[in-house]
């Protein structure tokens, strides 16, 4: 009984100096790049690995997407305008510190950047995503050759069609023959971005919020920004969201490298390296609890992307009967990348933990859905021996793995068992058959 109390003692040190490290890498990352600390608004970095070489005799030739549009405005006038006038009034009374005023002033030129374009994609998001054309047509031209069709399809948001209208015509630069449809329509909502009542009302029940709140009031150093931003803590106190504040400069300083204001200046002064990551792990909490596989939200909320990965499954097996299918293109949100990215397991992002344990496990948002995020599943086929169709699975250009029996060729994996392991995956969800 010792000797298995020893063993047992060893394991649980070893896993504990796992999780450490894993929660040092994240810190380690954000230290030397602030701007990750943005979850959805990091601005997208693009690959960040080589590929591996394909199995012998093997090439691409069909391509199989789904991507998030780029760097983006914030969506809604409120996150600009509130916090402009509860500053703008602060210093008509004297109340702001220098740093306050100052914010104030890039606040104001924020704000004229962005009017009348609140939610449109930025000059950034526009080129992000003919950057991204221009690698998939360099790293798997065999898919892109000749006049074979591209088939693409946005959701009906204009910074989604503008996303897929940029891929496309930089596609088109690299090879005019290129044969492609495009479309964004309410015909295809249903799995571009697939409304769920059900599963929406079970993302924050009470359980989840209290521990969520409790998470939160760990990792809320809001109140030392304040003292920063005002010169008297009692104005502060009684006549100011405080928390609200901070929250919505803090998103601000995510998004504004989004932005051609990021060329002039930056509001990451405004908080230190660690306010700043504790203000991301807050936010990594809850999209892991909302988007993610975390029970206190049912462990069901990336099945809320069921109808595309069934879209995605079947699409291929039309495409894969032909001799040349080209490429799927689908364009859309990170609220649909993220679920999506967990109902795969990419990179064991379907993995279930306590709220406390999301980042010392790895489960680090900046890596799943910055603008301009993607998923890529790429086939490949040998023409000369035959043998298996293979495909291999790409998260915002990176070769990841999946969660099927045989690892044997990793990142590569067949066809036929990623066919079966999904369909038998979405046929156990109790909502699966409502597919129209």
């Amino acid at each position: 009984m010792r000797i298995d109390m020893r063993k047992t003692f060893f394991v649980l040190m070893i896993v504990a100096g796992s999780l450490a490290a894993t929660a040092q890498e994240a810190r380690e990352e954000v230290m030397a790049n602030p701007a990750l600390t943005g979850s959805n608004y990091v601005a997208y970095r693009g690959p960040q690995k080589a590929l591996t070489k394909a199995p012998r005799g093997y090439e691409p030739f069909y391509l199989s997407h789904y991507g998030r549009h780029g760097s983006r405005y914030l969506i809604g006038d409120t996150d600009y305008d509130w916090p402009l006038a509860t500053l703008q009034r602060a210093d008509s009374l004297g109340k702001l510190t220098a740093l306050g005023h100052d914010v104030l002033g890039r606040m104001r030129q924020i704000r004229e950047e962005s009017r009348k374009r609140t939610g449109e994609l930025s000059p950034l998001g526009a080129e992000q995503h003919r950057q991204i054309a221009r690698r998939m047509y360099e790293r798997f031209p065999q898919v892109f050759a000749g006049d074979v069709c591209i088939d693409a399809k946005s959701t009906v948001v204009i910074r989604c069609i503008l996303s897929m209208e940029n891929e496309l015509q930089e596609l088109l630069i690299k090879n005019p023959r290129l044969r492609i449809t495009h479309d964004a329509s309410e015909h295809d909502m249903y799995y571009m971005n697939q409304p769920d009542k059900k599963l929406d009302a079970m993302k924050f029940p009470q359980r989840a919020r209290m521990m969520f709140d409790a998470y939160k009031a760990k990792h809320n150093p809001y109140e030392a920004v304040l003292a920063r931003l005002f010169s008297d803590a009692d104005y502060a106190k009684y006549n100011v969201d405080g928390e609200r504040l901070v929250s919505l400069l803090f998103k601000h300083a995510s998004n504004l490298q989004s932005t051609e204001k990021r060329k002039e200046f930056t509001l990451y002064d405004v908080f230190t390296k660690e306010e700043l990551y504790e203000f991301w792990q807050q936010n990594n909490a809850w999209w892991y609890i909302t988007y993610g596989p975390s029970s206190l939200s049912g462990g069901v909320q990336p099945f809320s992307q069921r109808n595309l990965l069934r879209n995605i499954i079947h699409q291929a097996d039309s495409c894969l009967q032909l001799d040349a299918p080209g490429a799927t293109l689908r364009f859309g949100h990170e609220t649909m990348v993220m679920p999506l990215t967990c109902l795969l397991g990419l990179n064991g992002y379907d993995r279930q933990m306590e709220i406390d344990d999301v980042n010392a496990q790895g489960w680090h948002n900046y890596n799943i859905f910055p603008m301009g995020a993607n998923v890529q599943l790429v086939f490949y086929r040998n023409k000369k021996k035959g043998g298996p169709i293979l495909v291999k699975a790409l998260l915002n250009e990176d070769e990841a793995t999946l969660p099927l029996a045989d690892q044997s060729m990793a990142p590569y994996y067949k066809w036929d068992d990623f066919r079966q392991y999904y369909l038998q995956k979405l046929d156990g969800y109790a909502g699966a058959a409502d597919v129209p």
